[in-house]
C-alpha cells in the first residue's frame, strides 16, 4: 500500500480525523495541543494520528494536502487547516457544527 493510499485509508475510517504532533494525551506541539482542547470543547469523535511515528506519512501529507504545517484537521475527508483556522471556525461557533454533522 503506498503512503498516499494509507491517508486515504485514515481519511475514511473516521469522519473527523486530526493529523498532530504528539498524541490528544501527550502532544508535542502547542499548536496541536490548541486543536485537541477545542476538538474535546465540541465533544467530537476523532481519530488522532502522531504524524511522529511516520516520517513518510509527515512528509506525503504535505504534498497531498497542499498544507505546510502540521496539525491538519479533516472533516469527511475535506481539509479544514491548521491550528488558526481551526481556532477561527471554533470562535465563530461554526466548528461545533462542522464536527456535530460529521
Amino acid at each position: 500500500m503506498s503512503v498516499i493510499e494509507r491517508i486515504e485509508e485514515q481519511l475514511a475510517s473516521q469522519p473527523v480525523v486530526l493529523y498532530m504532533k504528539g498524541t490528544p494525551d501527550f502532544p508535542q506541539c502547542g499548536f496541536s495541543g490548541r486543536v485537541v482542547q477545542v476538538l474535546q470543547a465540541c465533544n467530537a469523535q476523532y481519530r488522532a494520528i502522531n504524524i511522529f511515528e511516520d516520517p513518510e506519512l509527515r512528509d506525503a501529507l504535505k504534498e497531498y494536502s497542499n498544507w505546510p504545517t502540521y496539525p491538519q484537521l479533516y472533516v469527511n475527508g475535506q481539509l479544514v487547516g491548521g491550528c488558526d483556522i481551526v481556532m477561527d471556525l471554533f470562535d465563530k461557533g461554526e466548528l461545533q457544527s462542522m464536527v456535530g454533522a460529521a
